[in-house]
Formats: C-alpha cells, sequence, structure tokens
C-alpha cells in the first residue's frame, strides 16, 4: 500500500522526529518504507531515515506490506502532517532560566555585543550567545586505540556478542539516563536519538560485516560509524552534517564498552569554569553538571550540532568549530569567551578583561534586578491585580513557571497530553494530569483549553476527513461537539480535577453562541453522570478562547453565556489579516500591533468589561513589553506567557502603576 503526502513537520526529520517515526514505524509487523525524490529507506532505520534528508515541505511516499499496513500508513502519514511531531515529548520552556550562581554568565542583546573582533582572539562558530570569562577546564580524552588484528574463523561468534553486549551496555547507560530526573526535556531528547542510533541496524549490520571480515569489534565500530558519519556529511543540509558528531560520539560509547573503559568524568569541573575539548560527545554533556559549566570552547560542532542545542537550551555561552586552533586553549589558565562572534580570548587582561566582566555584570544586575519581581503582585494604578500566567503544554513545565512566579496558568494546551501517546487518553489519565496542574498552582487558577485539534495536527484514534483548508476546518470545539465520545470523558475528567484546585475551562476556536451552550449541556450531563457513579467532582468556570473574527464581532452576546475570555493573538492575527502565520512570504502581515488586529483586541475587551467578566490574553503577545501598556489600557487583567517572560512582564506592568 502507498500513500504520498507533504511533510509539515517543523524542520523536517532531523534526530528526534526521525526517532520518533522510527519508534512508530517499528509499532506495526508490516515492512515499511520512505521514498524522496526515488530514493527509498526503511522507515525502521533511523539512520537511514535522516540519510534520506527529509525536510519539511518535501513531498515522500508512505510504502508499507503486511497484516497491518492500512494502519501503517494512516499513522505514519499522520506523524509526517503533524508540526509538532517530535516535539512533543521533548518540550521545554522556549528559553531557558540562568540559574542563581550564575554571575559570570550572561545572555545580552545583539546590540551588546562586541563592534569589532576583539585583538588576538581565536575564531569559530558561534554557537550560543552570551559572554562568560572563567577557569580554564581542559577535557581532552585519549584517542581509542583499537587491536587491528585479523580474527580466526573460530573468533568471529564470539565477537559479534562482544559487539552486541557491548551495544547493550550503552543502551542501558543512556536508559537510566532517561529514567532518572536529572535531564531536561530538551537533553532527555538528544539522548533518546543517540541510544536509537547505538540500535540502529544500519550501524550494527556495518559492524557485523566488518567483523565477519575478520576485523576485530574495536576497528569494526570505528570503520562502520566512520563510514556512516562520511554519508551524513556528504547530505546537503547543515543539520544533517552535525549527526555525523552524533555517530561518532555512539560509535566511542560503543568502544569503550568493549575496552572496558570509561571517558574522563566531567563531574569535577568547578563553578563557572570554561569547558576546553577538541570533541564533547552529546552523551556526555547532557550528563554533565551542566549548572557549573560557565562556557563552552570546542574545537569540532557547529551551530546546529546537539551539543549547540545543550548549550543554548541551558544558556551556556559556547564557541564551536575551533579546528587546530583549540590547542592554543589546552594550556590556557583563564579563558574569556563571546559567544555571539565566536571569539575566544586565552588569558584575558587589560581593557580586554574589564570589557568582559563589564558585559556580564551588567546583564547579571539586570537579571537580579528582574529576579526581585518574582513574587510580586503586579496592579494597575487603580489597585486591580493584573494576573501574569504562564503558558503551558506539559506537566514538565511546572516547575519552571513556579521558578518564575507564574500566577498560575492562563493556558494549558490539552492536545499534547493526546498527541504523546497511541490512543486517545482515558479519562483516569487526563483527571490526574489536571489535577497534578491545580495542585502545583493552587490557589491560583488554571484555565486548561479544551482539544484543540483538527486535521492539520492529528492524532491517534481520530480520524480526520480531507479538507483543503484544515485551519478552516473541522477542528477545535466542532470536533469536540461532533465527538461526545471524546470531548465527554474530558469534561468529566475536568470536573473531576476541579476537587484539587481553581479549575477553570476555555473553549478554542468558539465562532458561534451555540457552541458554548451545547457545551455547558453537555457539562450538565457530565455532572449527573459523576454524581450517579459516586465519584467526586467540582465546578469550574466555562469560558470562550477569542481568536475567530466571528467571536469579536458577536463578544457582547458571548459575554453573557461566558465567565471569561482570553484573546489567543496568534490565530486571531492570522484569520484577521487572512495571512498565514505558518508562511513566510506573508510574514510581515501576522503583526500583532497592526491596527485591524489591536481594534479587534478592544473590541473584546469592551464587551466583556460591560458584561463585568474577567478578559485576558495568551497569546504571544502577551509578553511583548511594548504592547503590555496598551492591553491594561484596554482593561485586560491577566496575561499568559512563557515562564522566562513573566518577570519582565511584572516589572512592566508595576511600572506603570507608579
Amino acid at each position: 500500500m502507498e500513500r504520498s503526502t507533504i511533510v509539515r513537520v517543523h524542520e523536517g526529520l532531523h534526530a528526534r522526529p526521525a526517532t520518533r517515526f522510527v519508534k512508530l514505524a517499528k509499532s506495526f509487523e508490516s515492512e515499511v518504507e520512505i521514498i524522496k525524490s526515488g530514493k527509498a529507506a526503511s522507515a525502521k532505520s533511523a539512520v537511514k531515515l535522516m540519510l534520506l534528508a527529509v525536510k519539511e515541505n518535501d513531498e515522500v511516499t508512505i510504502r508499507t506490506s503486511g497484516a497491518d499496513e492500512i494502519e501503517a500508513v494512516e499513522a505514519l502519514i499522520g506523524y509526517l502532517e503533524n508540526p509538532l511531531s517530535g516535539m512533543v515529548e521533548d518540550a521545554a520552556p522556549a528559553e531557558p532560566q540562568p540559574s542563581a550562581g550564575d554571575t559570570l554568565r550572561d545572555e545580552p542583546s545583539k546590540a551588546q555585543a562586541f563592534a569589532e573582533d576583539i585583538a588576538g582572539a581565536l575564531k569559530g562558530v558561534a554557537a550560543s550567545e552570551g559572554y562568560a570569562v572563567g577557569a580554564a577546564f581542559p577535557h581532552f580524552p585519549a584517542v581509542i586505540k583499537p587491536e587491528s588484528r585479523t580474527l580466526s574463523p573460530a573468533e568471529i561468534e564470539p565477537e559479534l556478542q562482544r559487539f552486541a553486549e557491548a551495544v547493550e551496555t550503552v543502551q542501558a547507560r543512556m536508559n537510566a539516563s532517561l529514567a532518572s530526573d536529572t535531564l531536561s526535556g530538551n537533553d532527555r531528547g538528544i539522548v533518546a536519538a543517540l541510544r536509537d542510533i547505538a540500535a540502529d541496524d544500519e550501524l550494527r549490520d556495518g559492524v557485523a560485516a566488518e567483523i565477519r571480515g575478520g576485523s576485530d569489534a574495536v576497528s569494526a565500530v570505528i570503520a562502520a560509524s566512520s563510514r556512516i558519519a562520511a554519508e551524513f556529511g556528504k547530505v546537503d543540509d547543515p543539520y544533517l552534517n552535525a549527526r555525523a558528531d552524533d555517530v561518532h560520539s555512539v560509535g566511542r560509547q560503543i568502544c569503550l564498552a568493549l575496552l572496558g573503559q570509561s571517558d574522563a568524568s566531567l563531574e569535577d569541573i568547578p563553578d563557572g569554569a570554561i569547558l576546553i575539548a577538541d570533541d564533547i560527545g552529546a552523551w556526555d554533556l547532557a550528563r554533565a553538571p551542566l549548572k557549573r559549566i560557565g562556557g563552552i570552547v570546542c574545537g569540532q560542532g557547529g551551530a546546529t550540532s546537539h551539543i549547540a542545542i545543550i548549550a543554548r537550551s541551558h544558556g551556556i555561552p559556547a564557541i564551536l568549530g575551533m579546528g587546530a586552533r583549540i590547542e592554543q586553549l589546552r594550556d590556557a589558565r583563564e579563558v574569556a569567551i563571546d559567544g555571539h562572534r565566536g571569539q575566544a580570548v586565552a588569558n584575558p587582561e587589560g581593557k580586554v578583561l574589564a570589557d568582559f566582566r563589564s558585559r556580564i555584570e551588567e546583564a547579571a544586575r539586570e537579571r537580579e534586578a528582574l529576579k526581585a519581581f518574582r513574587d510580586s503582585t503586579p496592579r494597575r494604578a487603580d489597585g486591580t491585580i493584573i494576573e501574569i500566567a504562564a503558558n503551558l503544554g506539559s506537566l514538565e513545565e511546572i516547575e519552571a513557571a513556579l521558578d518564575a512566579g507564574a500566577m498560575g496558568v492562563g493556558l494549558f494546551r490539552t492536545e499534547l497530553l493526546f498527541m504523546r501517546h497511541m490512543h486517545l487518553p482515558s479519562e483516569d489519565m487526563q483527571a490526574e494530569t489536571y489535577s497534578a496542574l491545580a495542585k502545583a498552582f493552587a490557589p491560583y487558577p488554571v484555565i486548561v483549553r479544551t482539544l484543540d485539534i483538527g486535521g492539520d495536527k492529528p492524532i491517534s484514534g481520530i480520524e480526520f476527513p480531507e479538507e483543503e483548508n484544515p485551519f478552516l476546518g473541522w477542528r477545535g470545539i466542532r470536533m469536540c461537539l461532533d465527538r461526545p465520545d471524546i470531548f465527554k470523558p474530558q469534561l468529566r475528567a475536568l470536573l473531576r480535577a476541579a476537587v484539587h484546585g481553581n479549575v477553570k475551562v476555555m473553549l478554542p476556536m468558539v465562532a458561534d453562541i451555540e457552541e458554548i451552550r451545547r457545551t455547558r449541556a453537555l457539562v450538565e450531563t457530565c455532572k449527573t453522570e459523576l454524581a450517579a457513579e459516586n465519584i467526586a467532582f467540582g465546578d469550574f468556570q466555562l469560558g470562550v478562547m477569542i481568536e475567530t473574527p466571528a467571536a469579536v464581532l458577536v463578544a457582547p452576546m458571548l459575554a453573557k453565556e461566558s465567565a471569561f475570555f482570553s484573546i489567543g493573538t496568534n490565530d486571531l492575527t492570522q484569520y484577521i489579516m487572512a495571512a498565514d502565520r505558518l508562511n513566510p512570504t506573508v510574514a510581515r502581515l501576522n503583526d500583532v500591533s497592526n491596527a485591524a488586529v489591536m481594534m479587534a483586541i478592544e473590541m473584546t475587551a469592551r464587551a466583556g468589561r460591560e458584561a463585568g467578566i474577567m478578559v485576558g490574553m495568551c497569546g504571544e503577545a502577551a509578553g511583548r513589553p511594548d504592547l503590555i501598556p496598551e492591553f491594561i489600557r484596554m482593561g485586560l487583567t491577566e496575561l499568559s506567557m512563557s515562564p522566562a517572560s513573566i518577570q519582565r512582564a511584572k516589572k512592566c506592568v508595576m511600572d506603570l502603576g507608579k
């Protein structure tokens, strides 16, 4: 069976999305191939899949053969057509929060960068922004030396077994890290991708062929991993080129397991030290004490390598791709790095050192000043409290929101819970998730958005019709009301969670007053059922997410039926401006500050004020300091945003009240 589609996965099938795709393909008995431009690869091999270099907006064909071929095609096509695929389980805050002890690290704006190159600086690839000065910590593990001997026929099978056991050892170590709570969501996805490379048939078969040809296991691993890495190096894609580093890293770990050795540990790196290395495996860095690392300078790697991704997600300035110049830092006492321009200075002194410290201290002062607003309660000049809340998609993000001082949750995206599983989540599973959320933020409110799924981001268990424009099709509240078998378990779970905290519920994509009336009737049915079953439940306020022009125009009538409004500026902007927010050619039109969009927001706010209900905002614009004063003037009393923006938003509101 074959079916073609256009890939919508954000940035294509790179490491983590490829890993998820392979995992999904392996869940089916059928043989599965993916075909691009006439070239086919097994969908059950992460390495072969990545080498196919499937990018966003590429056309591909899925070919299946077997007992469950129909189900396999549907599931895999659904994955490829979902922009969030591969990102869900790795969700992490969009911007890292610096740790309290970071006094010599910053993330300044581009305007603060050095105006010109620093005299005598060593240049590399600017991989993660920020400045740092710290003691050098050289990390140069010994080069692995294979035996380079020819095996006798009797030694081949034992050597194959020894290789298999080494792979199991590496995977067990990585699984132990994945099972621990030491990895962030982003790092977890990277380690999972490395683990799958270790188990990939392309690598295993390559090593096995080398051993059967007479090579010892260590030599075989080096040869096979080098060959695969070279293939990645030929691909016309910088991100996939960087996967060569991952293959080398995994190969090294297998070799060390074969030799019964371990790499030099990063556990002893001092606070604020600058890690100097020729090469660092993503596996080694992901499990290192990242909060103690002040900066990274590496001979290998680039801006798209997993080292760079880990550094950026943890706010660690990094310079990669130094090449042989890294040797000039091996014996340095102290190193200063400029992650904006990719420059490193060995043993900085005089004006250079003073300039670095000045920039670092200025950024540190700004961060410290913002921390003072963590527990603040911002108010308007008239004393009205403005709730600064967090937008979340999973329970893993709760800690970052609480650490930032979130006054509750203004948007909890429940679709991510549905997309994580091969089957629809049960009522009990949902109730447990929503209850944990409510408990974590009590007594602050948590606003849970009911399932906002459509043909643009399908999930297992819901069959969506083919639509010319799924963004304007059967999605959000429209789909939910047509599928009470899906909607009622969610509403029942939310009622059960309301026992544990201040739960509010909002409906997405509302365009007609009857949609909220029908939902309210369904809620009453759920209450009756729960009471009859002797299941404890509470009550929740039912509100509307204002994101369609229709909802804006009938806002005065909707306000009479709703407990609150929350303005979703992301979709509202694209619908008002008739400009697809995923289309870069019309990106200039997707601006919340456009007069048409701002008028729609003011109309909504006025309708809410006149009806006496709360009006908030959960779109990305809620965290924009340049727009917050205008939103407050309009009468919004709740702004919800990424945790990284909360303290700055609190300061902005409090400055208005002075």
